[in-house]
């Protein structure tokens, strides 16, 4: 009887045990999760949505002008330069 009474104390304490590891493992998880998540909101570096925002804008911007500047110089100087060249090149008198 008392081997076990030694014997059920034994494995108690074991589980016991086992629990205030598992206890403690998960309290320092808990203890690491937030200290990770206050450095990264914290943290003052990075891109925000208005930076990505203004440069999408610019690049809007610049590729219309870009586009509107090549429209205007292959409608007003190459197109009719181009067409009176071949125009000249089929209509040979000779």
């Amino acid at each position: 009887m008392k081997n076990l009474m030694n014997k059920i104390v034994s494995k108690a304490q074991d589980t016991a045990g086992r629990l205030k590891d598992k206890a403690i493992r998960t309290y320092l998880r808990f203890t690491q999760a937030r200290q990770r998540t206050a450095a990264v909101l914290s943290s003052q570096s990075g891109e925000g949505f208005v930076d990505t925002a203004l440069k999408i804008l610019i690049s809007v911007v610049v590729g219309a002008l870009l586009l509107a500047g090549l429209y205007m110089l292959f409608n007003d100087t190459i197109l009719p330069t181009l067409t009176e060249r071949i125009k000249s090149l089929f209509n040979y008198k000779g």
